[in-house]
């Protein structure tokens, strides 16, 4: 598989809204996500999520995996909210991107991004986290409130509570530099 490039994902989307042809929301997560919005890290997949009637899901899946193969992109459906608890008010941060047919498209709630990335702590996620506040895409302090709020849940998802925090204050370490 090729990296992902912000070009390759624009295309990924316009031919998806032409394969789909139906209302339907979709999130990107992960490197994707952070691909549009600028980042110099190359990214292998498209990690995303979507919400649709689960009779619609089959139909959209579908259109997923043959686009996925004609384009050689390596598609991962991530159920965030499975990996962290997802902090207080997440769906209304969402970014929109832009609508490619009947569907509607959008970053997932940067935070939230922040926040998954922190808990796996590979330094590769750090240095996304870092990416994101300087660009100033999500504030400091804003992060630690929403940070503070899902760590007492951080069991609940098999987070590591005491790795939690530590990859924490490591990129409080890193920021305030």
């Amino acid at each position: 598989m090729e990296p992902v490039t912000s070009l390759a994902l624009q295309h990924f989307l316009q031919r998806l809204g032409v394969l789909y042809p139906d209302p339907a929301e979709f999130y990107l997560l992960g490197g994707s996500a952070l691909c549009l919005l600028g980042s110099p890290r190359e990214t292998l997949d498209v990690d995303y999520t979507f919400e649709l009637s689960p009779d619609q899901s089959e139909a959209f899946q579908s259109a997923l995996n043959q686009l996925g193969n004609e384009m050689k992109l390596d598609l991962e459906s991530v159920p965030l909210g499975e990996f962290i608890p997802l902090p207080p008010e997440s769906h209304q941060r969402r970014r929109f991107i832009g609508r490619f047919g009947q569907m509607d498209v959008y970053i997932f709630d940067l935070y939230s991004i922040a926040l998954s990335k922190i808990a796996r702590g590979f330094e590769s996620d750090i240095e996304d986290v870092l990416f994101l506040l300087e660009e100033k895409l999500i504030q400091f302090d804003f992060l630690e409130q929403l940070f503070l709020a899902i760590l007492p849940r951080a069991s609940k998802s098999d987070i590591d509570a005491q790795e939690f925090r530590t990859y924490f204050e490591e990129v409080r370490r890193r920021w305030s530099k």
